[in-house]
C-alpha cells in the first residue's frame, strides 16, 4: 500500500491517495524488472543491419595472377575478406531479435517498476480543462509548481490524451506524454520525475492488476 499527496493546478495539496499493486518478491523483483527492460530495448531493433560476404560482393570473378611465379602471396579473388573491398566474415545479416515474456511476468515487472519509483512519483488532480487552449509555457509552469523542474526528465501519464495537452507538451524537451494504458518498464525507469492523474492512477490500478 502506497499513500501519496494530491496536488492540484496551482501545486496546492488537496487531499491523499493511496493505491496498492502487487509487485514481485523483493529477492526476485530487480531480476524480472530488468528482464522485462532488455525485452522492450531487444525487441525494438529493427534487425535489418546486413554485410556481405564474399560471395555476395560485385567483382572478383577473376584470379588476380598466377598462381606461381610472383614473389606474392596467392590470391584467387580480389573480394577476399582480407583485401580492401572484400567480403565481410562474420557480419550481421537481417534478424529477429524478438524475446518472449510471458504477459503475467510481463504485467509483474511493470508493476514492480510502478511501485519502485513511488519516492518520484507527483499525483495531480485531472487538469486538462484547466488548459483551455494549447499553451506550452501553462503546461511548463504547472509541471515547476508540482515540482518536476524543466531540467528533469518528466513522464506524464494521463488517463486520456487531451489534444489540449498533447499539443501543449509535445515541445517540451524532457517531457513524455503517456497513457495509463500504455504504460511500458522503460519509460518508467528512464523518467526522473512520474507524474500521474489521479483518475490514471485507478486506471492503472484497473489495467494492471488483473
Amino acid at each position: 500500500m502506497v499513500e501519496t499527496v494530491v496536488k492540484n493546478w496551482q501545486g496546492d495539496e488537496v487531499g491523499q491517495k493511496t493505491f496498492d499493486l502487487r509487485v514481485a518478491k523483493e529477492e526476485t523483483a530487480a531480476h524480472i524488472v530488468h528482464r522485462a527492460l532488455v525485452r522492450q530495448t531487444t525487441n525494438a531493433r529493427q534487425g535489418t543491419a546486413s554485410t556481405k560476404t564474399r560471395a555476395e560482393v560485385r567483382g572478383g570473378g577473376r584470379k588476380p595472377w598466377r598462381q606461381k611465379g610472383t614473389g606474392r602471396a596467392r590470391a584467387g579473388s580480389i573480394r577476399s575478406p582480407l583485401w580492401r573491398g572484400g567480403g565481410v566474415i562474420f557480419g550481421p545479416k537481417p534478424r529477429d531479435y524478438d524475446l518472449k515474456m510471458n504477459r503475467k511476468e510481463r504485467r509483474l515487472a511493470l508493476r514492480t517498476a510502478f511501485i519502485s519509483r513511488a519516492e518520484d512519483l507527483i499525483v495531480v488532480e485531472e487538469f486538462s480543462n484547466e488548459l483551455s487552449r494549447p499553451k506550452t509555457k501553462d503546461l511548463v509552469a504547472a509541471l515547476a509548481r508540482w515540482g518536476a523542474s524543466p531540467e528533469q526528465k518528466t513522464l506524464l501519464i494521463l488517463s486520456e490524451i487531451a489534444e489540449t495537452v498533447y499539443l501543449s507538451g509535445r515541445n517540451i524537451e524532457n517531457l513524455k506524454i503517456i497513457a495509463a494504458d500504455q504504460l511500458n518498464v522503460y519509460d518508467l525507469l528512464h523518467a526522473d520525475k512520474l507524474v500521474v492523474t489521479a483518475p490514471a492512477l485507478e486506471k492503472i490500478q484497473e489495467v494492471y492488476n488483473g
